[in-house]
C-alpha cells in the first residue's frame, strides 16, 4: 500500500494526462478537489464564452503537451469532444481560442504552477524523497548569483 494514497493518486492523474495529452482530462483536473479552490480564487471576470478560462488553460495544457502543438489541432479536438459530447457544433477557425488564450492572466498561470508544485511537494510519498529529503534541481545556466 502505499503510504500517502492521496498523493500518490495525484501523482498518477498527472502522469496519465501529460501522456494522453486530453484537455477534458486537465479540466477535470483543473476542477478536481485538490485544484478548484485556487483555480475559481484566480479567474479573471469573464463572460461565458465558446472558451471560458478553464477550458482555455485545460486546452493550452494539453496543446503544449502535444507533439502537434498548432492551435488548429487544439480546435479540432475541442470541437471533436463536443460533438462526442453531443454540445452544440462549433467552428474550427483558432480565432477565438487564440484570443481566449491571450486573455488568460500571466499571474494565473504562475500561481496554479506553484500552488500544484508546493501541493504534489507536501504530499510526496517518503520513497519520491533522496535520504528524506526532497529534490531540488536546478538549471545553472538559468540562476544568476549576486555578486559579491
Amino acid at each position: 500500500m502505499h503510504p500517502n494514497p492521496s498523493a500518490s493518486s495525484l501523482q498518477r492523474r498527472v502522469h496519465q494526462h501529460a501522456h494522453s495529452n486530453d484537455a477534458y482530462a486537465w479540466f477535470n483536473m483543473l476542477t478536481g478537489p485538490e485544484m478548484l479552490d485556487q483555480v475559481e480564487s484566480l479567474l479573471p471576470r469573464h463572460r461565458e464564452r465558446l472558451f471560458p478560462p478553464t477550458e482555455t488553460l485545460s486546452m493550452f495544457l494539453a496543446q503544449a503537451l502535444n507533439a502537434d502543438r498548432s492551435c488548429q489541432n487544439a480546435v479540432n479536438e475541442a470541437a471533436v469532444r463536443r460533438t462526442l459530447r453531443a454540445l452544440p457544433r462549433c467552428s474550427t477557425h483558432t480565432g477565438a481560442y487564440c484570443r481566449a488564450r491571450q486573455r488568460l492572466p500571466m499571474e494565473m498561470v504562475r500561481t496554479l504552477a506553484r500552488h500544484s508544485g508546493r501541493w504534489v511537494a507536501a504530499h510526496a510519498a517518503q520513497p519520491w524523497r533522496w535520504r528524506g529529503r526532497a529534490v531540488r534541481l536546478v538549471d545553472g545556466t538559468t540562476v544568476l548569483l549576486p555578486k559579491e
